[in-house]
């Protein structure tokens, strides 16, 4: 019996996007999985000083780790942080995924001439680079990345999980925020829209999926529009708990101010919920204004507001629309076809250097 081949997975082992992508290369490629991470937080300027230093000291556990394993592969999120040590490795084939429409952020870091050689290093040694989405390769050409080591294909979403069950019909606007609480996602900018509509005498239920840092101001910007009976905060919650959720709404919105290639829109249009978002590339590669969803400039809190309303009176739109969104999920975002090709492209990596 042929043995089974190890992957050594360089990222943060929490996060849903790592947790799918392991999961599938277990479930479709038959691969073991090890796994190393800082173990620093990454919450304040105290923490990240220390996280430097683990990561400073990162490649000489990653090599000791890899001589105890001797894993066939690795694999890294972010090319500029673990995608640069997965380079270092000395282990072959590598394959690292860009994680946003650049990895090169924040934009007006101090550090972004030392990000830009890690990341170009790290690009130069991959076997393979991820681009989950088409807005990921515009910064890859900027970069002179060579675009024949490119996959570009989303990890995709379980379809068994998210469904299109429900009725889009409500007579009342149900809307769901999945995003974490943090500023870049602009949860206060949805509040306040939802408090123009109140003004307008539309019923609605929003529900605030997650925690972080600005729930206490949420929770307060919201009591003081008066609006905090009709918004739901649930704090954390286990992922599983989301496909639920999704099928009690009929919008889904996202308002953030950088997108990548977001898993969260992709559940969102599996499960019947019309998607309005920021109208940023991230979400333009997906989204067209009023065809399938609705695209908002970024904290354009009065335009948010007039297209939920738009979209909610125009019923026969919204469900042609979520209609059409479940079709284009099931193309093109199936989490078992598309893991099996990634799965695929690991094994043909692993063969053709073995072979070498």
């Amino acid at each position: 019996m042929a043995k089974r081949k190890k992957i050594l997975f360089l990222g943060e082992t929490y996060r849903a996007d790592a947790i799918t992508w392991m999961n599938g290369l277990k479930e479709f490629g038959d691969f073991e999985i090890v796994t190393w991470e800082l173990k620093t937080p990454n919450h304040s300027f105290f923490n990240r000083s220390f996280r430097i230093l683990e990561y400073c000291t990162g490649l000489f556990q990653i090599k000791k780790l890899i001589k105890l394993q001797q894993p066939d592969m690795v694999i890294a999120e972010r090319t500029t942080s673990y995608g640069f040590l997965a380079a270092l490795s000395g282990v072959k084939p590598v394959a690292i995924a860009q994680q946003g429409r650049t990895d090169l952020w924040p934009e007006k870091s101090f550090l972004l001439p030392l990000k830009k050689i890690i990341q170009n290093y790290a690009f130069e040694k991959a076997d393979l680079i991820h681009a989950w989405g088409p807005v990921m390769t515009v910064s890859m050409r900027v970069a002179n990345v060579d675009m024949k080591k490119v996959l570009v294909l989303p990890k995709g979403i379980d379809l068994k999980q998210f469904k299109n069950t429900k009725n889009t019909s409500s007579e009342k606007l149900r809307a769901i925020v999945t995003r974490s609480l943090m500023p870049e996602y602009r949860h206060d900018v949805i509040l306040k829209a939802f408090w123009i509509l109140k003004q307008r005498g539309i019923d609605f239920e929003l529900t605030i999926v997650g925690d972080g840092k600005l729930l206490p101001q949420l929770r307060e910007l919201a009591t003081k529009m008066n609006i905090e009976n009709k918004v739901n905060f649930t704090g954390q919650i286990p992922n599983t708990k989301i496909p639920e959720l999704l099928q009690q709404a009929n919008f889904y919105i996202s308002m953030p101010i950088t997108e990548g290639v977001s898993a969260s829109l992709f559940e969102a249009m599996a499960s019947n919920c019309y998607p309005i978002v920021t109208d940023i590339p991230g979400n333009q590669s997906w989204i067209k204004h009023r065809e399938n969803g609705q695209l908002i400039p970024i904290d354009d809190t009065e335009m948010l507001a007039n297209e939920l309303l738009w979209a909610f009176e125009n019923k026969d739109y919204q469900i042609a629309a979520v209609l059409k969104n479940r079709k284009f999920v099931e193309d093109n975002a199936n989490y078992i076809t598309n893991m099996k090709i990634i799965a695929t492209k690991y094994h043909e990596l692993i063969n053709t250097l073995k072979n070498n």
